[in-house]
């Protein structure tokens, strides 16, 4: 039942998703905010049918905070890339530059406001980054990022990786870690298992901390689910 589930999970998902892709440039002549308005909607089809046909749903346990933020989160399933987005009120996301060379689909984060990493982390690569981040903060957005670089299955914590500090540094924002268990639910491979999703918003953690100590925070309280 649960790979039924999860590949008529798939086909509609992805069927429903090539419209509004295709659509974004027509939502990009009228700016961001309808772009942003765009990706929300996409975001809210997501909720709907893994609520409806996988049985998914994410419980949220702490306030999200008024202002801006850098939001650092546990990555284990796609799940999160999009529910977040909806929780946090579409803040700017910070995205691996494999993911821009996805004909369209790079364009339009690129639209939608996303700051690229390399992840390299070359000198060069970690300079345009920041200015990207500084760009965003000029906006009022939020910025979420994903700092262990990479989805990782559920249980593992391995170490930020660079472009945290440059982020941390570059924005001189509160830094609210955001802890989550979806990889239970949702592994990599195989089948997706019906259930309810914990999303553990921590305490701000505030800027201008020596490096060490702004990781050593964060990463301890983006795994305090992860048992």
């Amino acid at each position: 039942m649960n790979w039924l589930r999860t590949i008529i999970f798939r086909a509609i998902f992805y069927a429903a998703s090539v419209p509004i892709v295709v659509t974004t440039p027509i939502a990009a002549l009228f700016g961001q905010r309808v772009v942003i308005a765009h990706a929300d909607r996409w975001s809210r089809l997501h909720r709907v049918l893994m609520r409806w046909i996988l049985g998914i749903r994410a419980r949220v346990e702490g306030e999200v905070p008024v202002g801006q933020f850098l939001y650092v989160a546990k990555h284990e399933a796609m799940y999160e890339t999009l529910e977040l987005q909806l929780i946090l009120g579409s803040p700017a996301m910070v995205l691996k530059r494999e993911l821009m060379r996805i004909p369209l689909w790079g364009w339009c984060a690129v639209q939608y406001g996303a700051i690229v990493v390399d992840r390299e982390a070359s000198a060069n690569a970690l300079r345009a980054m920041m200015r990207e981040a500084a760009a965003v903060r000029a906006t009022g957005r939020s910025v979420v990022v994903y700092a262990e670089g990479t989805r990782v299955p559920h249980g593992e914590s391995p170490p930020l990786r660079s472009g945290f500090a440059g982020l941390y540094k570059a924005l001189a924002l509160p830094v609210v870690p955001i802890a989550l268990d979806s990889g239970r639910l949702l592994p990599k491979k195989g089948a997706k298992r019906p259930g309810i999703v914990t999303i553990r918003i921590g305490e701000p953690i505030p800027p201008g901390l020596p490096r060490a100590e702004a990781e050593a925070r964060v990463h301890e309280a983006i795994n305090v689910l992860n048992h």
